[in-house]
């Protein structure tokens, strides 16, 4: 498993209703169906119904999250390309 300055990344999921997470940098946005993060090892996409994180610890790197987990996805490109009307057309 990589290491960056002695923070490990691991998710632990309890009966796709709870999620633990450590290795956050940073909650990029939230909301009821999408939590995105930034995390040591890159960009984590959640998708699911009901999300909500019930606690974030920015020192630790630890979040907890609950609802109904449908997915977890990395993506390497931490930028999205181009704006909200080049995303419409796409």
């Amino acid at each position: 498993m990589e290491e960056t300055n002695n923070i490990f990344h691991n998710i632990i999921v309890e009966g796709r209703k709870k999620l633990n997470i450590s290795g956050i940098k940073d909650v990029v946005s939230f909301d009821d169906e999408t939590i995105i993060l930034e995390t040591i090892l890159g960009r984590l996409t959640i998708k699911g119904e009901n999300l909500n994180i019930v606690s974030f610890n920015n020192e630790t790197g630890e979040l907890t999250a609950i609802g109904k987990l449908y997915a977890a996805v990395y993506t390497s490109d931490t930028k999205q390309s181009g704006g909200f009307i080049s995303r419409l057309f796409r």
